[in-house]
């Protein structure tokens, strides 16, 4: 018995269509966006290993072991400085309650608006021979010159530990503050009971349980302190970072940098690798139910006071002691602040920064977006692979955008002149071009991780009704997701853009000649010793830095009350 075929509808047949076409183009725009991401990075490791001139016996033999001594001792030693700092006073304003308990829980995440190198400017103002410290040390004790006392050597390896670690604590401090309040007060009534005191409620429960947050809080860290350029080159440890400006600026050698670069590269994978590894086998879960919160246990007294003491140092070195410092050198030179220049700064800083947010974000909309929509492996496998730029140190990819970016200059520069006769000059390098794609790559997984999150936050079934009624899946993401996403988007817009502005390394190798931002302005004023037309940029960029401070800590406090 024959049955009837069932009409196929042409409509639908035809919607089906374009609804595959669609995905493929966005699909198509998310390999494209990822490859311009891994770009960079890719052409560091090419350049290192075919270079114009090999260096590395040279390397070897001279430099690169001290380079990779200083590096792995400042990176450890702010590692661990910071995960002790920002751990203990974690466990401080969580289990317990004194003095101003409360108000510290949210001043000690206020480093963090000060970038590291303005740190180290106003540490060695305020302890250097001329500095307030050593001159009424002078004055009490009666002493004529430095021969009559001693005192620590202020611009060495280890004050820059001290500086980085006030400066990058708070990564840590987040995410223990974070992990020790989402612990079950059960788990500590037990070990009470058990005869546990207070060090080892803190030792046996408390810090077991947090380690992998702990221990993502330290990669943070130690990734940022391997990023540093301002504060190393200002104490005058030389390290990987410090090696790429050397061999590029000093010696002329991009493939030598390009060498260093890879070799810092490495590092950071290996650092990254060795937090994923330390993770791996562990397993923490909650119970099915809500846990109960922890009680804090009241401090009264010489207990209190010592808490408060404890928890008030890394507030002090990493927020108070830079910004009194700066606005004391801002406040004596008033003429710094219509000082030439500053102007400029400011604008480029707003242009190159702003900029960047902009495309970073619409670029990160349109990967995370074209990755829902396809079915195919690669697109999927791409995505995490592009947080790796903001893993990557900006003098990393400094190296991998500029070297690629000024032959192709050269070659269209060429081209131009040959067709037309008229040399343009350099079109994309003799521009901010090259900074605002460095900031881009290097700040991609910001944006991408804020609008990833958002866009699993919106329920399928809005926009699979709207593509029901013939929208287009682009006109599902603009009526559909982007008004539901808005708050989101702005967040990504903001971070991406403080970090922008106190960017330094990327910024110093990719500028044109004569080109300003804030952070340029403030490391070459600081490095020659006039903090007072630095100071102005200082508190501008530290303006900006509260800007997301503020932000994160709204964010966090609604997480609480949620």
């Amino acid at each position: 018995m024959m049955r009837a075929r069932p009409k196929t509808n042409p409509g639908l047949l035809a919607s089906s269509r374009g609804r595959s076409a669609g995905s493929g183009v966005w699909s198509l725009a998310a390999l494209l966006i990822a490859g311009l991401v891994l770009l960079p990075i890719l052409s560091v490791v090419a350049i290192a290993f075919r270079p114009s001139e090999n260096i590395w016996p040279h390397l070897i033999s001279t430099t690169l072991p001290r380079y990779l001594g200083n590096t792995a001792i400042l990176t450890l030693g702010t590692g661990m400085l910071a995960a002790a700092v920002g751990t203990g006073a974690a466990w401080l304003v969580t289990m317990y309650r004194f003095p101003m308990s409360r108000l510290l829980e949210w001043l000690l995440l206020l480093p963090l608006a000060i970038p590291a190198y303005v740190g180290a400017y106003a540490l060695v103002d305020f302890l250097e021979y001329s500095g307030p410290v050593q001159t009424a040390l002078r004055e009490a004790m009666g002493w004529a010159s430095a021969r009559d006392y001693w005192f620590p050597a202020i611009r060495s390896r280890s004050m820059a530990v001290v500086v980085l670690s006030a400066a990058l604590y708070p990564y840590v401090y987040m995410m223990a503050r974070a992990a020790f309040r989402e612990q079950s007060a059960g788990s500590y009534e037990v070990a009470r009971a058990l005869g546990a005191g207070p060090f080892g409620l803190f030792l046996r429960v408390g810090l077991p349980l947090a380690r992998p947050a702990i221990a993502a809080g330290a990669a943070i860290v130690m990734m940022e302190t391997v990023n540093d350029f301002g504060v190393v080159d200002f104490f005058g440890v030389q390290t990987l970072t410090t090696g790429i400006f050397s061999v590029w600026l000093e010696s002329r050698n991009a493939g030598g940098a390009a060498q260093i670069a890879c070799v810092l590269l490495t590092v950071i994978l290996v650092l990254v690798g060795l937090e994923k590894t330390s993770r791996r086998h562990s397993r923490y879960y909650h119970s099915a139910r809500q846990p109960r919160p922890v009680a804090r246990v009241p401090l009264t007294g010489g207990a209190g006071a010592i808490a408060l003491g404890l928890c008030l140092v890394p507030f002090v070195m990493g927020f108070v002691l830079p910004l009194a410092v700066i606005g004391t050198h801002a406040i004596a030179n008033p003429e710094a602040w219509v000082s030439k220049g500053l102007g400029a700064a400011f604008f480029n800083t707003l242009t190159v920064a702003g900029s960047a947010a902009a495309l970073t974000v619409v670029a990160a909309v349109v990967m995370v977006y074209g990755v829902r929509l396809t079915g195919r492996r690669l697109p999927r496998l791409l995505l995490p692979a592009t947080t790796i730029g903001y893993a990557a140190p900006g003098a990393v990819l400094a190296v991998g955008i500029l070297i690629p970016m000024a032959a192709l200059d050269h070659r269209v520069a060429d081209l131009v002149l040959a067709v037309t006769g008229n040399d343009p000059g350099l079109l994309i390098t003799g521009t901010a071009a090259a900074i605002v794609l460095a900031y881009g790559v290097r700040f991609f997984a910001i944006a991408q991780g804020a609008l990833d999150t958002a866009f699993g936050r919106v329920s399928p079934s809005l926009p699979m009704a709207a593509r029901s009624l013939g929208r287009s899946a682009g006109g599902a993401l603009r009526e559909v997701y982007l008004p539901l996403m808005k708050g989101s988007v702005g967040t990504a817009l903001l971070l991406v853009f403080v970090d922008g502005v106190k960017e330094l390394p990327a910024t110093l190798l990719l500028r044109p000649f004569n080109y300003e931002t804030l952070a340029t302005r403030v490391h070459e004023k600081a490095s020659l010793e006039n903090l007072g037309d630095a100071a102005p940029p200082a508190l501008l960029v530290i303006a900006v830095g509260l800007m997301a401070v503020g932000l994160m800590a709204r964010a966090q406090l609604r997480s609480g009350r949620r």
